[in-house]
């Protein structure tokens, strides 16, 4: 009776915890998201807020950057363009960095602990099953890390759909910190080029970016597709063996 009683009680709290997470992310995103897409739009601005507060300015910024990462729907990009212009390309890749794999950290726990649901609240169930492959598949981390090297793959649904399936904690430190080092380097160097004026070099960055993000969604697109396939194509060997 006890066990039941407790059981039960786990049920209740998450089904709780998920209404609340809900609720906040809502809130968030009409008391603070905006004001922080905004903010870090500036880069004028954002470079002298910084200047003001020094170390804790750019505590601050590692702390956005968490907040982005853990509320999968504010766009990353305008806080990697700013991290560029404020700080420079290699101190802005490391704070944002840090940022990210703190927050990556942390969606891959909640998820871990509350499942699916939480999932499905910021992603369709369409963009969950093309990923659904990654549970099936034997080389699950090696496929999961050059899909987040990738520039232009959805890395937050990839942080959220990892909490879904058992990798280890280090296997998912790696991948969150290492493989998103290709995507936010063109940014911070986009950024700090337009910060010397070098307009030139920044067009150039933004263009061989945006060149890269397309080939990395449309590789991104082709391996779900045919890893889905024989996965599919598998299955149906095994019903007929069976």
């Amino acid at each position: 009776m006890t066990h039941d009683m407790s059981e039960k009680q786990r049920k209740i709290f998450g089904v709780v915890a998920i209404v609340v997470f809900a609720a906040v992310s809502v809130l968030f995103i009409v008391f603070a998201g905006k004001p922080i897409i905004e903010f870090a739009s500036e880069p004028e601005q954002f470079r002298a807020w910084v200047r003001e507060y020094g170390v804790w300015g750019m505590l601050g910024f590692v702390g956005m950057v968490f907040l982005q990462t853990f509320f999968a729907f504010i766009p990353g990009e305008p806080f990697e363009l700013v991290a560029g212009y404020a700080f420079g390309s290699i101190p802005g890749l490391l704070l944002c960095i840090a940022g990210e794999v703190l927050g990556s950290v942390a969606v891959f726990a909640f998820v871990r602990y509350f499942g699916m649901k939480v999932v499905e609240i910021f992603f369709s169930k369409e963009k969950i099953r093309e990923l659904k492959f990654l549970k099936e598949t034997e080389k699950r981390d090696v496929i999961f890390f050059l899909i987040f090297m990738l520039p232009g793959t959805p890395k937050d649904l990839l942080c959220y759909f990892a909490g879904l399936v058992d990798m280890k904690w280090r296997t998912w430190l790696i991948i969150c910190s290492v493989g998103r080092i290709p995507s936010v380097i063109t940014s911070t160097l986009g950024g700090n080029a337009m910060n010397q004026q070098n307009y030139g070099f920044a067009v150039l960055v933004f263009g061989v970016t945006l060149a890269l993000s397309g080939a990395g969604l449309l590789i991104y697109k082709t391996i779900c597709r045919r890893r889905s396939e024989k996965v599919q194509e598998e299955n149906e060997n095994e019903r007929r063996e069976n």
